[in-house]
């Protein structure tokens, strides 16, 4: 693993720390994110497919508090270079319900353990934190001054710093940021950033995912690329070799309205056939980070170990579905160090994720 690999994100210098200015949950930002998208557009590409994206949601959960009155596509378009606001959401507070825990490891197939052995606090599945803290990144991805559109965007890789466990129940504060814009050939990068702290400002858990805006070629102002970065879907691929499977999944039509129903995440592109194709969609999907928090259960990281895990996502998983796992563990229980997780399509060999987790 490389240096950068270990290192948990912070916040850059020159981001002014602020509340939401509305609720935040996921329903109602993807309904803003509709209503946004039925306004305004970068670019040709996600003007076309801004006016596919309200009938979508009408159709969804979301429909029922998107207003009337912007449910018809608009005409604007951005023009001039793109800029990531310097703004970073905090939102104090957030907590993992007992039920909701229970649930999001069912639908995920993991199993809870202890926060420490011999305890009776629950740690909080690493998956589960994401769901946690992903609405507070979803509240800087659709604030109006946010350059890129959000329902147009792919979910192309995640890194996670699991630093030490957070109890159920246990309180801690989200501090959300985007950074990284960055020229794509398929479009437009950037990342969305999640920290959750404890009362103490020690770092819990910390989240980078990266997001791809297909179609969206325009300059960009202000963020530079890192040096030396390189995204997933970038890197030039060797043909993909299928291992041996360890595991199958059979995925039926309702896994994406499952997973929904306990992270909250309703995107139109994973709740039925008509709903994803409304999207330019084929079908509908499987949510990425339901496959990388299933491929995670499966591993053998031990409690009170801290880790990183990150997932690259390549094609995806068409619903229903079945598809096939290999897990390769370097070691078990106090001798483990890694795990490497690759989850593909054995019908037409189809790669779908690869997950790589590693002690810190």
């Amino acid at each position: 693993m490389s240096a950068a690999d270990s290192t948990v994100p912070s916040l850059p210098e020159g981001y002014e720390r602020t509340m939401p200015s509305g609720a935040v949950k996921l329903p109602a930002l993807y309904a803003t994110a509709g209503a946004r998208a039925a306004t305004s557009a970068a670019g040709d590409a996600a003007a076309s497919a801004s006016r596919r994206v309200l009938p979508a949601l009408r159709t969804s959960p979301v429909g029922r508090i998107l207003p009337a009155s912007l449910r018809t596509p608009g005409r604007d378009r951005v023009s001039g270079a793109l800029e990531l606001p310097r703004v970073a959401h905090v939102v104090e507070g957030l907590a993992a319900d007992p039920e909701w825990h229970e649930k999001f490891c069912r639908v995920v197939h993991a199993t809870p353990h202890p926060e420490a052995p011999g305890s009776a606090e629950t740690a909080v599945f690493s998956g589960a934190l994401h769901c946690l803290a992903f609405p507070v990144a979803m509240s800087v991805l659709t604030r109006k001054d946010f350059p890129l559109p959000v329902l147009g965007m792919v979910h192309i890789s995640n890194t996670v710093h699991h630093v030490s466990d957070v109890a159920v129940g246990e309180r801690v504060t989200a501090t959300a940021w985007t950074e990284n814009l960055r020229a794509h050939r398929a479009g437009t990068m950037l990342d969305a950033v999640v920290t959750l702290t404890r009362e103490d400002g020690s770092v819990a858990w910390a989240g980078r995912s990266g997001y791809l805006a297909k179609g969206v070629h325009t300059a960009i102002a202000g963020e530079a690329p890192r040096a030396g970065s390189e995204d997933a879907a970038q890197r030039e691929h060797a043909p993909f070799e299928a291992p041996l499977p360890t595991g199958q999944w059979s995925l039926g039509a309702g896994t994406g309205r499952d997973y929904a129903a306990v992270s909250g995440d309703y995107n139109p592109i994973h709740l039925s056939d008509p709903s994803a194709r409304a999207l330019g969609m084929k079908g509908a999907i499987a949510h990425g980070m339901y496959t990388a928090s299933r491929a995670l259960a499966l591993t053998g990281v031990p409690s009170e170990v801290p880790f990183t895990w990150s997932v690259d996502f390549a094609t995806p998983v068409r619903l229903p579905a079945t598809v096939a796992v290999a897990v390769d563990d370097d070691g078990r229980g106090a001798h483990w160090s890694a795990s490497h997780v690759q989850v593909w399509g054995p019908k037409r060999n189809r790669p779908h994720a690869q997950l790589r987790v590693a002690a810190l």
